[in-house]
């Protein structure tokens, strides 16, 4: 009778969920005093920074690969306006130009349709394709 009795019963199992802790409104979404703290100590710190520690900041990166500013072609020169630019900054200038001028195809936006400076860019080609432009450039980055 023994083992009987130290078995475990449906009953004996109940699963009733235990009630949720509750934390006071205000502290649900405080931060930690912690973490508080070390906010006015950045916020003090950044503040008393003199202007000569701001010039001193990291300087900007050295322009590399295509950020880099390259002299460019006479008929580049022409739409893009500068002897020496960025292709980057040739690429945004070019589709201005398309843009401005609305020689992309009315029916399939991807194609530009070339006029007589955009024809001496491109190889003398009627219609250019829009990943077709940064390759057909190359040539007009002298190195």
């Amino acid at each position: 009778m023994a083992a009987a009795s130290s078995m475990l019963t449906a009953a004996s199992l109940s699963f009733s969920p235990l009630p949720a802790p509750r934390l006071p409104a205000a502290a649900s979404f405080a931060p930690p005093r912690r973490a508080a703290a070390a906010l006015v100590v950045r916020a003090a710190a950044a503040s008393s920074k003199s202007p000569a520690a701001a010039e001193t900041a990291p300087k900007k990166k050295r322009a590399t690969g295509i950020t880099q500013p390259k002299p460019v072609s006479p008929a580049l020169q022409a739409i893009v306006g500068e002897p020496v630019i960025p292709r980057t900054e040739a690429l945004k200038r070019l589709w201005a130009y398309i843009k401005e001028h609305n020689l992309q195809d009315p029916s399939d936006k991807k194609v530009v349709i070339c006029d007589e400076k955009l024809k001496v860019l491109f190889a003398g080609r009627e219609r250019v394709g829009f990943l077709e432009i940064a390759k057909l450039l190359n040539p007009h980055f002298v190195k």
